[in-house]
């Protein structure tokens, strides 16, 4: 008999599920789910400020800026959650105060965009940052947490399809999400309810490559201020259909389509006036620093400081050098009341040519965002 003959045995025909989703540190639960979204958080702030900082921004400012987004869609994904599936909550027989138990799983991505783009308005606006850079800078991130994400489900034993056969079908079972583990039988191990697609697996793979895709699209184009967060809120959606009518979970239907279907179909289209709306915007300019010279700015020429030799005898003479002729490199301030003329103690012979005049003053700091 071949050695090999024993090696597919050995490996599983199936993806397996955690039959725990929650540990403790004393008092303290410590959730998978929670895990995946704070972890898709910090790599998603992390490449959005390395993305703004190429523009040009300071460093840190994503993480202020975040600041805002992170809890305006953290809130945003639990409402839109209770609205679309409101019956485990307000239906008959229902829980409503599990409305906060968003450790049980239960953020909707759409609410969370949504309101998340309020959020990051506002802290743009208070970081004289652009929206539309910073969204753009945001979109690979945000799909790439969107897909670390989907990791958490899968710790709650959540989002998965039909039942299939497939090599690579879900192991899932009866799952408490109170409790945050599996059920047990009457010997102590987890209750199997069987194995299905994968389609929490779908989303997220289809989210890596919408971020891969969304990175290309920014090198490899020119493209306006907005069209790649434009192209994320199209791209997203086209898997989220596809994926949406693979999954078996309950969900509310309007015309025979899940209502997660419907609202898909409607951000797509939205994407799409986006992108076209982007492109008719004026561009920002981006970031200046404020004590950044102008070009055009015309440099007075020094009056050299031989022009006049020093009267030893004439204590002004030392005044007027220390202090007040253009030409003299010591490093000592000009009187900063009138820096462009001598001060009025000074030699009036070592001026008697006039400065030409000085081109447009630098800007004064960064515009507003847009």
């Amino acid at each position: 008999m071949s050695l090999l003959s024993g090696i597919p045995a050995l490996v599983p025909t199936y993806i397996p599920s955690p039959s725990v989703g929650v540990w403790h540190l004393g008092p303290l639960p410590i959730r998978g789910y929670a895990l995946c979204i704070l972890a898709g958080i910090v790599v998603a702030v992390w490449l959005t400020g390395r993305r703004l900082t190429r523009l040009g921004y300071r460093p840190g400012v994503a993480i202020d800026i975040s600041a805002w987004a992170v809890p305006f869609g953290i809130v945003g994904g639990r409402i839109y959650h209770l609205i679309t599936t409101p019956q485990p909550y307000f239906g008959e027989g229902g829980h409503p105060w599990r409305a906060f138990a968003i450790y049980e799983g239960g953020l909707g991505i759409w609410g969370a965009v949504m309101l998340g783009a309020v959020g990051a308005w506002i802290g743009c606006r208070k970081n004289a940052v652009s929206f539309r850079d910073f969204v753009d800078a945001a979109a690979p991130g945000l799909a790439i947490a969107q897909a670390m994400g989907r990791f958490g489900n899968w710790f709650n034993n959540e989002i998965y399809g039909a039942p299939t056969d497939l090599p690579w079908k879900l192991k899932i079972y009866d799952w408490d999400p109170t409790a945050g583990r599996a059920l047990l039988d009457s010997a102590g191990n987890p209750i199997v309810k069987g194995y299905f697609q994968p389609t929490f697996l779908y989303e997220a793979v289809w989210c890596i490559l919408l971020a891969a895709v969304l990175l290309w699209l920014g090198r490899r184009f020119s493209l306006k201020q907005g069209q790649v967060f434009a192209a994320y809120v199209m791209g997203y959606p086209i898997g989220r259909i596809v994926i949406e009518n693979m999954r078996s979970d309950s969900a509310n239907h309007i015309l025979g389509q899940r209502v997660n279907t419907w609202v898909s179909i409607l951000v797509f289209l939205f994407g799409v006036w986006l992108w076209f709306r982007f492109a008719k915007m004026p561009p920002f300019l981006g970031p200046t620093a404020p004590d950044a010279p102008d070009e055009d700015a015309t440099v007075p020429d020094a009056a050299p400081s031989s022009a006049v030799p020093d009267d030893p005898n004439d204590p002004d003479d030392g005044e007027s050098a220390a202090g007040s002729d253009p030409g003299d490199d010591s490093g000592a301030p000009r009187d900063r009341d009138d820096p462009g003329e001598p001060d009025g103690d000074s030699d009036p012979h070592a001026h008697d040519a006039a400065a030409p005049p000085v081109g447009p003053a630098a800007p004064s700091g960064r515009p507003s965002g847009s």
